[in-house]
Parts: C-alpha cells; sequence; structure tokens
C-alpha cells in the first residue's frame, strides 16, 4: 500500500520541510536498486519498486528535500558484523568484538552504496548515519566518508555520526576533531541551547523507532507542539519520526498528530521557521523564539489574570497575537508585560509577536 505522494502530502501537511526515510538500516536490506548487492527492494522481495526514486520525485513535486538514513553496522554482510550473528548488536557492547573484513566492507558495500544513493535520486539535503559505534568502523574511515560524500553532492548536510566523535544520546561531539556537520541527540532535548554548535534532536511520535502494533503510548498534540518550540527556543531542528506498518502505510494516530502540528505551524510558523534561539531564560509560561526585530512569545500555560509579564531584558515597542496581527495589544513598560484577555486563543500555545526596535 506504500503511496509515495500520499507519505510526501502527509509532511508536507505537517509543516515538515525535509524526510528522512531509511535507505538501508543495521539488518543491511536496502529500499532501492543497489547495483552491489541482490539484498534490496528489487530482487529479495516481491515488491520490486524502487521506494527511494517514488520518493524522491514526489518530494521534489512538493518541493520537500528528500534526505537518507544509512546504516554503518550491516548485520548481514559477511564482511561486516554476520559472524556475530545471532548477538548483533554485541559490537555496540563490547568493542573487542571485531570482524578483520570490515576494511572490504567499507571500501567495496559501504561507499558504492553511498555513491549510488547520492548519484541516483538528485540533491539530497542530508546524509544522516547511524550504527557507528562498532569497532571497526574508524574516526580516519569517517573523515575519508565525509570527504567522499562532499565530492560527490558539495552542498549536502552531513550528521555527526558519520565519524566516531558522539556523545552517546546526548548526540553532541566530545572534544577533539571530527567531522560531521550537526550534532543528533537522540529521544531527548538539551537542557540549554548549543552555542556555536547545529543539532537536530530525533523524537519518536510513542516510544517506538519502527512500528509496533502494541505501542499506543501515543504522546498527544500538546506534547509534540511544545517540543517543537522548545528545541527552536534553543536552536535546534526537530527530527520527529514516524513508522509505517509492514504495508507501507503511515499509522493513522501519526497522521492525525501530524494534522494537528502542520494545523498550529501555519497559524504560527513565523515563529519557528528561521527562528534563532532565545538570549533569554526560560519564563514560567511557556518559550521564546526571536528573529531580527521581534521576539516570539510562546504562551503554554495562560495566566489567569491576563497579564503576562515579559524578561526585562526585552525592549517591549509593541505587541499583537500571530493569529490576528491587525489587534494590537496593551504593553506595560514597568514591569514589562503585555495585557491579554483572560482565556488563551490557543490551547496548546498562543504566539505573541513582540516588535523591538
Amino acid at each position: 500500500k506504500f503511496d509515495a505522494d500520499k507519505w510526501v502530502s502527509i509532511a508536507k501537511n505537517a509543516g515538515m520541510k525535509y524526510m528522512v526515510i531509511t535507505s538501508k538500516h543495521h539488518d543491511g536490506f536496502c529500499l532501492w536498486d543497489s547495483k552491489v548487492t541482490d539484498y534490496d527492494i528489487m530482487e529479495a522481495s516481491p515488491f520490486r519498486r524502487d521506494i527511494l526514486k517514488e520518493l524522491s520525485e514526489a518530494c521534489e513535486k512538493e518541493d520537500i528535500k528528500l534526505c537518507f538514513y544509512h546504516s554503518i553496522t550491516d548485520w548481514h554482510h559477511p564482511d561486516a558484523q554476520a559472524p556475530l550473528y545471532p548477538n548483533y548488536n554485541a559490537g555496540q557492547r563490547d568493542q573487542t568484538i571485531s570482524n578483520p573484513r570490515f576494511p572490504s566492507y567499507f571500501e567495496n558495500y559501504l561507499k558504492p552504496q553511498v555513491e549510488e544513493l547520492l548519484s541516483s535520486y538528485g540533491d539530497i539535503g542530508v546524509m544522516w548515519f547511524d550504527g557507528e559505534w562498532i569497532a571497526d568502523y574508524t574516526t580516519e574511515m569517517g573523515k575519508e566518508m565525509y570527504q567522499f560524500i562532499r565530492d560527490i553532492q558539495p552542498n549536502i548536510i552531513i550528521n555527526n555520526r558519520v565519524d566516531k566523535g558522539r556523545n552517546g544520546m546526548e548526540g553532541m561531539n566530545v572534544e577533539g576533531n571530527f567531522s560531521g556537520d550537526f550534532g543528533t541527540p537522540e529521544k531527548e532535548i538539551p537542557d540549554t541551547g548549543l552555542k556555536g554548535a547545529d543539532w537536530e534532536s530525533c523524537l519518536t511520535m510513542n516510544n517506538t523507532w519502527g512500528f509496533k502494533s502494541i505501542d499506543h503510548n501515543w504522546k498527544s498534540d500538546t506534547t509534540l507542539i511544545h517540543s517543537l518550540v522548545e528545541i527552536v527556543s534553543k536552536g535546534g531542528n526537530l527530527l520527529l519520526n514516524v513508522g509505517p506498518t509492514a504495508e507501507g502505510v503511515i499509522p493513522a494516530p501519526s497522521v492525525e498528530r501530524l494534522e494537528a502540528m502542520g494545523v498550529w505551524l501555519k497559524v504560527n510558523g513565523e515563529a519557528i521557521y528561521g527562528a534563532q534561539a532565545s538570549p533569554f531564560e526560560k519564563p514560567e509560561w511557556g518559550r521564546y523564539t526571536r528573529k531580527e526585530g521581534f521576539i516570539y512569545a510562546h504562551v503554554f500555560e495562560w495566566p489567569a489574570d491576563g497579564i503576562l509579564l515579559i524578561d526585562s531584558g526585552i525592549d517591549l515597542k509593541d505587541a499583537s497575537l500571530l493569529a490576528n496581527p491587525s489587534l494590537k495589544l496593551k504593553v506595560a513598560a514597568n514591569p514589562s508585560a503585555i495585557v491579554l484577555s483572560k482565556t488563551a486563543p490557543d490551547a496548546i500555545a498562543t504566539v505573541i509577536k513582540i516588535k523591538t526596535n
């Protein structure tokens, strides 16, 4: 039931600007017609359609950047991790486990497949690597892979898991000289902004990365929108995971939440897209984002008295609701405050646009 146009439509309606599809996960199965293996969608599956090709065409029509998640670890290839069967993840927990043939896999399989991905589907926005934790993959390989990719597509963005510097789930690099353009916090949001560093939190919509029929612990629309705002307020991007079913269908609970995020972003996207980290402490009622000349107050907890106290460092000129720009709000100077109605226009997050110069 896979329908690339439908997938991209769901992403676009959610307000997404780029889509990261798993080209190959740790199991080694490839979702495109690879010339270096038969363990792919065209040869080892009755489906026999190039999913990445269909997605690339759909993304181009809708102006969505196509990106690839690609696993360095491979449990299927004999020169990678197959000898560890059935203890597939042993190489993650035990760095003494090794496959002496891994350099051959790197040179004759991993790199040629990455070249296929970057040569067959147009301009790719991001190469998002994972599985770099195995001992056989070295920082020298990571740097070589980074430059190899840059030589093929100079404008692509590459995550820090291309190299060996990542500090666990925290996702940012430890001290040292490592390749990669951005950090990858996983299932968590940094406590504060990370000055001088680009990062993207990858979060699940329930508890699971892939599809799991018994995982019904879905996060609410409110939680997901608040997470998006919090991440942007700290200078990051949100990569929100969707786990399709085995039939290629995006589950209805995912679609419903993505639609809700899209509805909110249609009204409030100005305060998210291209916005920068807040220079102010987190207010009790929500978060700040900013652009040149403006601060955006994202109000999660509406003040009972209708008076929103603003950080004293904000030069408060005037304010309006992002949902209703023509309605100017009354502002006070000492203490800095904005006079609001007694009820919140948006129960999830009302955004107030504050002019500062």
